[in-house]
């Protein structure tokens, strides 16, 4: 089982060989704002761990069991936040929580929730009762209209369309 932390540092080292083909310690330190020496560190620990590839003063990659794990947490976090932002919730807000909620769900809930987006996706509009919601948690009212009366019902009037 790895930890929040360490989910982010090869998260971020991923990212950064992305870019790349390799990570440094000031890269890393820039990118999750923590000092070089904590980056040094932690490094030492992602190698003992057989997360990384690393020589001191050298760059870093992962291996495959590095790559994994940033994989699955960078899944996790795109389906959470592609969930809190279909809610409504606003870009920055849902990239924060997003970050610390990729850590504490269970690969069931994941599993789930994965599904539930697909299935949102497979339309090109958002279904009409998620303008509903989002009606309700605005105003407080609660309006049912059907998919035959959407053109009256004073919740449809702009749609949004799924891939705006």
């Amino acid at each position: 089982m790895t930890t929040e932390r360490t989910e982010d540092y090869l998260k971020t080292i991923e990212a950064v060989v992305s870019k790349k083909g390799y990570a440094q310690v000031k890269d890393v330190s820039s990118a999750l704002g923590t000092s070089p020496s904590s980056v040094t560190g932690m490094f030492q620990k992602l190698k003992n761990d057989g997360y990384i590839n690393y020589e001191k003063y050298g760059g870093v990659t992962l291996t495959n069991k590095g790559k994994n794990v940033a994989q699955n947490t960078k899944a996790k976090y795109g389906v959470v936040r592609d969930f809190l932002t279909v809610l409504g919730i606003d870009d920055e807000t849902a990239d924060e929580d997003a970050c610390r909620i990729e850590h504490v769900l269970t690969d069931d809930t994941i599993e789930v929730l994965t599904k539930f987006m697909e299935f949102i996706h497979k339309n090109d509009e958002l279904p009409l009762w998620i303008d509903h919601f989002r009606h309700y948690y605005d105003t407080g009212e609660l309006i049912q209209c059907t998919p035959s009366d959407k053109e009256n019902c004073p919740v449809h009037g702009s749609r949004k369309k799924m891939h705006d």
